[in-house]
Order: C-alpha cells, then structure tokens, then sequence
C-alpha cells in the first residue's frame, strides 16, 4: 500500500515515513500543500495523512481542491486542532478519518492497517488461504498454526497476494504499491520476494503460481490439496 505523508515538521515528518516504512508501506512525503494535487494527480497512492498546519496551501483547502477536482483517495488528518468545530470541518471537506496531536503511534498504525483492510475488501483483521493465515494487526503469518517469520518486504508482498487470492497480481502492481519515490524496488527485486515467499511456503498446499508474461497468483494448489 502506497502512502502520501504532507507534514510541515521537520521532526515529526520523517519521523513518521520511517515508522509507516517499518510497517510495510511505500511512503512519500511533502512538507507543504502546494505541490499536493500534482503529486496525487502522477502517482496512485490508497491513503494520504495530511496535516491541517500547512505553508503555502492550508490542508483544509488542499482537501478542498482536491474532492472538488474529484480525487477520491482517502484521507486521514492529522493535526493538533482538537476543537469539534475543526473536526467537523475536516470531516464535511471530505476527510475520512482525524486524529489529533499528539497521538499515540500504535493507534495510527491501527487506522491505516483498518484503510488497509477496507481497500481489500475485508472486513476482519485477518486473511486466510486454506492453511496460511495473516494476522494483519500483529503482522503475523501461520501455516497450520505455526508462525513463519518473515522480512517486512515479505510481508507486504505476500498481503497483496492474499487480498487478491484467486487473482493475478501484476508485478507493477507491487512495485507502484511498494515503492516510495526514493526506494531502489524494481520488479527483479519482486522476483526475489516470491521467490523467498515460495521456499516458505513449500509443503503446504498454498502456492504462489507465475502467470507469464502478467505476474503472480496466489490459491490452494490443487494437486497437493
């Protein structure tokens, strides 16, 4: 999942592209609203965390510009305005959710992992393919009730794979998904994670199946099962 982070600190802006990063997610930042809607307009971003204290362009107005210019890519703000007036305000310009200054790192990483399941479609915290189940809040993966530890790339490849269970997943897909603008993640680099992700899931009856010339499937292989 890939994230746009506006936040004019420059403390708490790096701050949190590293966390999210650590998290799994491709996350970009701007320091400012006035370059918002051409970053949104040239990359397919699910989730932007917009600040309302911005140089340049208010986030109020930039969320704003951006619904009236039809941008429907949800939004979380995060500001230290915790009057109501100002929460409604944020939620009536189009925001989808708002937390306020300061707030507790696990808690963000819980709304954006709950924007995370919305955009796949699941409604519980969790994602199963017969035996392999991921555990999206502790970012755990199982097979047959036994953890299997993986890397962070890992993890996010493999989630994309079981959101779309049963669906080919294109390698430009998880690159545009994984890839913040300043990462070295080439499709060659994708190859490397599935490769890594089948030698972990060997002898169960998942695989990851390559469709040539398009990407990846991940389902039950129905000659083991």
């Amino acid at each position: 999942m890939r994230l746009l982070v506006i936040e004019d600190d420059s403390n708490l802006g790096p701050a949190l592209q590293e966390f999210l990063a650590n998290q799994g997610y491709a996350v970009d930042l701007l320091q400012h609203g006035g370059g918002v809607t051409a970053a949104i307009e040239s990359v397919n971003y699910d989730l932007v965390l917009l600040d309302l204290n911005l140089p340049e362009i208010g986030g109020l107005e930039v969320l704003k510009g951006l619904r009236r210019a039809g941008h429907q890519v949800p939004v979380l703000i995060l500001t230290a305005r915790d009057e109501l007036e100002d929460r409604v305000a944020g939620l009536d310009a189009g925001a989808d959710d708002y937390v306020t200054k300061p707030f507790e790192l696990a808690e963000l990483a819980a709304r954006v992992r709950a924007f995370a399941r919305r955009r796949a479609g699941q409604a519980q915290p969790s994602l199963e393919v017969g035996p392999l189940v991921f555990d999206t809040v502790g970012r755990e993966v199982r097979v047959n009730g036994q953890r299997i530890s993986l890397s962070v790339r890992e993890l996010s490849v493999l989630e994309m794979l079981m959101a779309r269970a049963g669906k080919v997943v294109t390698k430009q897909q998880i690159v545009s998904s994984l890839s913040a603008n300043d990462a070295d993640f080439s499709e060659n680099a994708v190859e490397v994670y599935v490769y890594r992700l089948r030698k972990r899931l060997e002898g169960t009856v998942v695989a990851i199946q390559t469709v040539r010339g398009f990407g990846y499937l991940l389902d039950i292989d129905a000659a083991q099962s």
